[in-house]
């Protein structure tokens, strides 16, 4: 394969909804390039894009898949992108490494999930977007409402360059606004020919119309624009150029993936109208501010967007060069880590296919094998310039959270160790070993991400894992005072454990006066790692409990504060007065002050009308405006407080108050209320005690729990 300079290379993402035939259409573009000979079917398992087990077994995409195309004398760099919402970490990276999106529209459907997602994306990263509307020759096809739900969702910037003759069952016609001609097409090949006249009116109004909304991305074309009345056709390419790299018009096309009608138009309008990696209005910037220029004379920047494994080369990671060139047993340095890596193969993508080229030049995507130690968001550079650490993809917070846990206890650590590969592969999920919960986290996008997880557990590495719903991290204080005491007395032969502890505990609140029972000789504050504090107070006199046993006590007190009486949760606030106690002149130790100041505390804390906390979240929940209502009801049944809304064209954001322990798999109630629609984010904001019967269920649920572990 020839190397490609940076002025011929086209960087696209195909997103949108997931029966919209974006994996269809990147079949159909690597076939009119000559990638491929024979087109290949979701249906019949066998396209380059969806070659993975899991993608054949389920017939939709999981993983972004990077493929090429070589049309009309340029490389056009594919990403096929799933379209479920649960794989929108795929979709964000993909946004940071091109150039456009074409986003395709399924003509049956319209607007869907995956096409507002590809909109908030393109606006959030500035990336121009092409739609293609799709499917036209399905029985329920229908354009015109494609059309209006694009205008009336993301505005006038949608712009109609095509429109089919003859939608529907035995489409096979469109009229070009930009060629001005009717295009005829007949299997894989294409007939131009004059617009007939029952559209030419049609066709020379909208292209009118087309010209003067181009023409204003230009002074110097809108000036011809006014002198001549129009433009060329080379002025009007040129025009459309810029005004879509500058994001001020979104073009819409007409296809039929399925039939390859209407696909190499599209390439060809890709090749003349999306902007070369170099000539981007919106260039990628480093983490210092600089742009990237895409230019091959720099040294080299190389960014780390996606990584894979094969079962044949091992790890992949793929590249979006910035800068310079790359080429085969070339030495970079990771700009993060400072390490040094040889680039042993330079690879271009066509699905499952790959093939070496002895260099890549900026703007282009390729990957390459058996790095050392390079992850998604690492910069490659030369020695010259390491400061050019590209500018990270931020990914979504995972919103869905389960615990996850091997069936056989002897596989922990391998399911800790896949779990890790996973999330170093896909940064939309997260793991936490959570201490306090005493349970590990998998955090993830959805129902469906995770059930993918589930997925490679069972069939490609055939263990049984456990998931469940996470404890929710609950606090335990006290509200009132109280004294208690235990005698810990231990004889088995020899030496013996002999330790006698009174204390009282009292509710800690900040500027509270020193209780005046019992005089304190020695006060010390221990703020605690999960929130609140500790006061320790010795107030023993007369010598009864050396002062030597004293941290022993203290050890025991936080033992059960780390592991509260009432629900095992972390206890907090509490101010403990050491007032008396007993010890033995061959027996005390401090294991026996341990127990007797651990079983004394906790007999003072049941007897101190305890109360359990509970975390409190701000939830901001953007839903479209019909869905209002049915939200609102789900919330309040959630023991949310709505706090307020916010409107926003379409949508609505409710703001409100929610416990964490109520928002258990919200995202999958949310997505059966909205249709997929409704996206949320929650911040913590504080503890509040929980009302007296949900106290009462979580102690009797603690209870029985505590009984199954004896």
């Amino acid at each position: 394969m020839k190397v490609y300079q940076t002025n011929d290379i086209r960087n696209i993402a195909l997103v949108g909804g997931a029966k919209s035939g974006k994996t269809t259409m990147a079949e159909a573009m690597a076939f009119n390039g000559g990638v491929i000979n024979r087109r290949g079917s979701v249906e019949d398992k066998n396209t380059i894009s969806d070659y993975r087990d899991i993608e054949t077994d389920r017939r939709n995409s999981v993983n972004t898949s990077l493929l090429y195309s070589e049309f009309g004398g340029k490389k056009i760099n594919i990403l096929d992108v799933p379209g479920f919402a649960d794989f929108q970490g795929e979709v964000c990276a993909a946004f940071n490494v091109v150039e456009a999106a074409v986003v395709v529209v399924n003509a049956q459907s319209g607007i869907e999930v995956g096409t507002e997602i590809a909109y908030r994306y393109s606006n959030k990263l500035n990336t121009p977007m092409i739609f293609a509307v799709n499917h036209l020759d399905a029985e329920k096809a229908n354009f015109d409402e494609s059309v209006n739900q694009l205008k009336d969702y993301f505005g006038g910037k949608c712009t109609v360059l095509q429109f089919p003759v003859n939608q529907g069952l035995g489409f096979n016609k469109v009229i070009d606004i930009v060629l001005n001609k009717e295009l005829t097409f007949n299997g894989d090949k294409c007939e131009m020919s004059d617009v007939p006249a029952e559209f030419a009116d049609k066709a020379e109004e909208m292209r009118m119309a087309l010209v003067e909304e181009a023409a204003a991305a230009d002074d110097a074309l809108m000036e011809k624009y006014f002198e001549d009345g129009d433009l060329s056709h080379e002025d009007l390419t040129k025009a459309l150029k810029l005004a879509i790299a500058k994001r001020d018009l979104y073009p819409i096309m007409c296809t039929s993936a399925k039939e390859n009608m209407g696909v190499a138009r599209l390439m060809e309008f890709v090749n003349d109208n999306v902007a070369a990696p170099c000539e981007t209005a919106f260039p990628k910037k480093t983490q210092a501010g600089k742009d990237l220029q895409n230019s091959a004379a720099n040294p080299a920047v190389a960014f780390a967007f996606k990584t894979d494994k094969d079962k044949s080369v091992g790890e992949i990671t793929y590249l979006r060069l910035y800068d310079g060139e790359l080429s085969e047993a070339q030495d970079v340095i990771n700009s993060v880590n400072q390490s040094k890596e040889r680039l042993s193969q330079i690879l271009v993508c066509a699905g499952k296919n790959r093939q070496r080229v002895e260099k890549a030049c900026a703007g282009d995507i390729v990957c390459t094998i058996k790095l050392k130690d390079v992850k998604i968001n690492h910069t490659l550079t030369t020695p010259k310039n390491t400061d050019d650490q590209v500018e990270e993809i931020t990914f979504p917070v995972p919103i869905h959270t389960v615990a996850v846990k091997a069936a056989n206890s002897n596989d922990d650590e391998k399911v800790g160790s896949i779990l890790n590969e996973m999330c170093s592969m896909d940064r939309s999920m997260t793991l936490t070993n959570s201490r306090e919960l005493r349970q590990i986290i998998l955090g993830c996008q959805g129902e469906l991400h995770l059930n993918t997880i589930k997925w490679y557990f069972a069939n490609v590495h055939k263990l049984e894992v456990n998931f469940s719903d996470p404890r929710v991290p609950y606090r335990e204080t006290i509200t009132k005072s109280a004294e208690a005491m235990y005698r810990h007395k231990k004889q088995s032969g020899g030496s013996g454990q002999f330790g006698e502890v009174h204390m009282l505990i009292e509710p800690y609140y900040e500027g509270m006066p020193d209780q005046t029972k019992y005089p304190i000789r020695d006060k010390q504050v221990y703020p605690l790692d999960w929130g609140g504090q500790l006061n320790f107070n010795n107030c023993i006199v007369g010598g009864s409990i050396d002062a030597r046993f004293m941290p022993a006590i203290l050890k025991g007190i936080m033992e059960k504060m780390e592991q509260g009486p009432l629900t095992g949760s972390y206890a907090r606030d509490i101010v403990v007065n050491i007032f008396d106690g007993k010890m033995h002149p061959v027996d005390s130790n401090e294991t026996a002050f341990k127990i007797a100041g651990r079983t004394a505390f906790r007999e003072a804390f049941k007897n101190a009308n305890p109360k359990i906390m509970e975390p409190i979240y701000d939830i901001a929940v953007a839903v479209p405006t019909e869905s209002m209502g049915g939200v609102m009801t789900d919330l309040q049944g959630r023991r949310a407080i709505v706090m307020g809304m916010e409107a926003e064209g379409k949508y609505t954001t409710l703001k409100a108050r929610a416990p964490l322990a109520e928002m258990n798999r919200y995202c999958t109630a949310l997505s059966s209320l909205t249709s997929g629609r409704g996206t949320f984010s929650m911040t913590y904001a504080e503890y509040q005690q929980v009302p007296a019967d949900v106290q009462q269920a979580l102690l009797k649920a603690y209870e029985e729990e505590s009984k199954d572990e004896d």
